[in-house]
């Protein structure tokens, strides 16, 4: 929509929509297209890499507190899904899963699908607040284990059964189930980032 119409939809005035428009253009999540306005460029993983650390540098001991948040941000994230999820959600959450699982099944990282899941279940978490937090905190994350093989080839066939359960549990409206679930399935990145010394 054109920034006249922002402004009227969110009650705020043109400047405020300028700056948050130039603001998604720096990060590359926004495009401007000559004569036919801006465009959404995308929400996979190369379009947020960066979006983090482009804010705050950050050193060798804040990449575990990076991860940390994280699976703080999945463990509720989780919870509330299965507290809230509809039958759709459902659906739609095994959706992300049979595209992530397809991938790896073609021996691919599904890297993109991947995220997609996760922010599938924060979607369904109905805390747009902690969908926000994890478009910013997981791609320089995920980017950081991609570049390191941390997953490994074993790793990803692990997170198909993993994810599974995790599914099951918000199926049953198990919402400290899913949490622990959740935690499990992100422990062993944990454990890799708080010995590790990389940086982002």
């Amino acid at each position: 929509p054109s920034e006249r119409k922002l402004s009227e939809l969110f009650g705020v005035g043109r400047t405020y929509v300028r700056d948050a428009i130039k603001k998604l253009e720096f990060f590359g999540i926004l495009k401007p297209l000559p004569q036919s306005g801006t465009v959404v460029t995308g929400t996979d993983i190369s379009v947020l890499e960066g979006l983090f650390t482009n804010i705050i540098k950050l050193n060798k001991k804040d990449f575990f507190y990076l991860v940390e948040t994280r699976v703080l941000l999945e463990r509720e994230s989780a919870r509330l899904a299965a507290l809230r999820r509809t039958d759709k959600d459902i659906e739609d959450i095994w959706k992300a899963f049979y595209a992530y699982e397809d991938q790896v099944k073609k021996n691919l990282t599904g890297v993109d699908q991947d995220f997609n899941f996760h922010l599938k279940i924060a979607e369904v978490s109905q805390n747009p607040v902690i969908k926000s937090l994890m478009l910013i905190v997981i791609p320089d994350i995920l980017n950081a284990y991609r570049k390191l093989n941390v997953c490994g080839e074993g790793r990803y066939l692990k997170s198909i059964s993993e994810h599974i359960e995790i599914i099951k549990m918000i199926e049953k409206q198990d919402g400290e189930g899913a949490a622990k679930m959740m935690e499990k399935h992100l422990h062993d990145v944990l454990e890799f980032s708080r010995n590790t010394n990389v940086i982002i």
